[in-house]
């Protein structure tokens, strides 16, 4: 082995550094074994990432038993569901370069010679993973879990029936006392999400694009099994570095349509587009968003999953892992089985050794699909020249035609919605909250919740420059680039404009003629940026279009 690690540790001018690293109880033999950077995210503000300094000793404990020697450090992580519906989510995709950013930067500072990232909430993932392609450095992405569901009169709960609640109290639907009842229960303990919200949707899409060892990811956080887990990660890790086995070998143009194919079989999160596209960037893969619509085509929906179906993460734990979502793709030629692992296995060996539970009705079989597409579709036309996604998993509907109701922040949709200020058949435009606009483009799980817990679901629809969450569900159109801020043709719709959305064509227009915008575009002025000072006026000045995945390093 090459290690990187001895222009750190080793010769005689390493002296200085081998005397402060002896000074926190590492000796001569730990300095000259693989050095192996252990990223953890924990955080003490939420359940997603609560379990992971626990998790960490485990991982230490494998990679010293593999022959490596452990270094722990940390990273920040941005909790959406708490900051949901508030200024503070347009700190929450930004977090994503942030904590890419500072993993690289401790890694290339201390010349780690692998890596194990401890990740949970959603922008966590997706960061660790730029960090691994932008490092090239053997790399393991190890996902803490999904919490467990609550209970509320017998049925499973998660945090996307709080915030549905919250729109059918304000209907009148539902007492305070049931809302409150809802509350303390959703989330039982720690843990990501429940769902295929975003957070389980990256993990599942780690597992199969090959930067997470296969079923790790569904096991729940508080399950013990999880102790043995991470302990396995860092076993793989040793492995990956004898046998210097790179991020960028592995997440190749077959893995990201693999992964694709896993979000559209699942009913994944909209933001997996957003995530993958900015890894293809870092790992030098030419993936555009029109990829995803062509993948999505070709993929049955095989799994009904909350927001829009009927079981959470920890059921697909116990139906055998995504090691048997993994199977169903490789079966049915819906994913390459050649792409190769972090554990040095092709995925199509990994699909091979899962063991599906007999019985289980989580993932269906390939002869009986819940939909013959999956649950993603990009849509194009006069109001997103660039693109926009939807999910369709749970929609019905293939047409909306309605006049606009226009806001330019979340929070007065949110007002319009919980005040009784709309009415079935609008297309509500919710602009300004893009990735320059917002900044951060903000998630609109709130708004989108009480649209659906106010009554509205089958009638209503919404678009945005902004994002969904993973938990959204609906007639809802995200990611509309180019975004209002750079004079995006969102910023140019008024109350009460016809808007077309056609899921069937894959289209998306303002039905005004020409004329008319030529006139409103001339008069547009662009507002002045919403921060100048901080780490958000860079991010501003920095960050490029949804549709390329909303990076920074846009130098590329």
């Amino acid at each position: 082995m090459k290690l990187q690690s001895y222009t750190i540790t080793q010769g005689r001018d390493r002296a200085p550094a081998r005397a402060q690293l002896k000074g926190i109880g590492f000796t001569d033999e730990d300095l000259k074994k693989p050095i192996i950077g252990i990223a953890n995210t924990w955080i003490g503000t939420m359940p997603c990432n609560f379990l992971l300094r626990d998790l960490a000793v485990d991982v230490a404990r494998g990679i010293r038993e593999a022959g490596g020697t452990p270094m722990e450090f940390n990273t920040i992580a941005i909790s959406d569901g708490i900051t949901m519906g508030t200024q503070g989510m347009k700190a929450s995709l930004i977090s994503r370069e942030v904590v890419a950013d500072s993993i690289e930067l401790v890694t290339r500072g201390h010349m780690f010679d692998g890596l194990v990232c401890l990740v949970a909430c959603d922008k966590t993932i997706p960061g660790a993973a730029l960090a691994l392609l932008r490092l090239n450095i053997p790399g393991v992405i190890l996902y803490g879990g999904s919490i467990l569901p609550g209970q509320y009169k017998g049925k499973d709960v998660t945090i996307q029936e709080v915030f549905e609640a919250v729109g059918a109290n304000a209907a009148g639907k539902i007492t305070d006392q049931e809302l409150l009842d809802i509350e303390n229960v959703a989330s039982p303990g720690p843990g990501a999400c429940g769902g295929q919200f975003t957070a389980n949707t990256m993990a599942t899409v780690m597992e199969i694009i090959g930067l997470s060892p296969m079923n790790t990811a569904m096991v729940p956080q508080v399950d013990n099994r999880k102790h043995a887990v991470a302990a396995y990660c860092g076993q793989v890790i040793l492995d990956a570095v004898k046998n210097n086995r790179l991020p960028r070998e592995i997440c190749t143009r077959a893995a990201f349509e693999n992964a694709i194919a896993s979000v559209a079989a699942t009913g994944g999160s909209t933001n997996a587009v957003l995530h993958l596209l900015a890894m293809a960037r870092e790992a030098g893969v030419d993936l555009v968003i029109d990829d995803f619509q062509k993948v999505s085509e070709r993929t049955p929906l095989l799994l009904s999953l909350k927001p829009a179906g009927q079981y959470v993460a920890a059921d697909v734990d116990k139906a055998g892992g995504i090691g048997v979502v993994a199977k169903r793709l490789v079966d049915g030629k819906f994913a390459d089985p050649s792409a190769l692992t972090i554990t040095g296995r092709t995925l199509g060996e990994e699909a091979e050794r899962s063991a599906e539970t007999p019985g289980q009705l989580v993932v269906r079989a390939l002869d009986n699909p819940i939909k013959k597409s999956g649950g993603l579709v990009i849509l194009k036309g006069s109001l997103a020249p660039e693109g926009c996604v939807i999910k369709v998993t749970g929609i019905d509907r293939k047409l909306h035609q309605g006049p606009a109701r226009v806001f330019d922040c979340e929070e007065d949709a949110m007002a319009a919605v919980t005040h009784g200020k709309i009415q079935h058949g609008d297309v509500l435009v919710i602009r300004y909250e893009g990735p320059k606009g917002g900044p951060g483009m903000r998630e609109m799980l709130g708004v989108t919740s009480a649209i659906m817990g106010a009554g509205f679901g089958d009638t209503v629809a919404l678009m945005t420059d902004g994002r969904f969450s993973g938990a959204t569900r609906g007639f809802m159109v995200g990611h509309v680039a180019p975004e209002a801020a750079v004079g995006g043709p969102i910023a140019f719709v008024e109350e009460g404009d016809p808007i077309t959305i056609d899921i069937e064509h894959q289209k998306i227009s303002l039905d005004v003629d020409e004329a008319t915008l030529a006139a409103r575009r001339a008069k547009w002025v662009a507002p002045p940026p919403a921060r100048k000072t901080g780490v958000m006026a860079k991010y501003i000045k920095l960050v490029s279009s949804a549709s390329e995945g909303a990076i920074t390093s846009n130098v590329y």
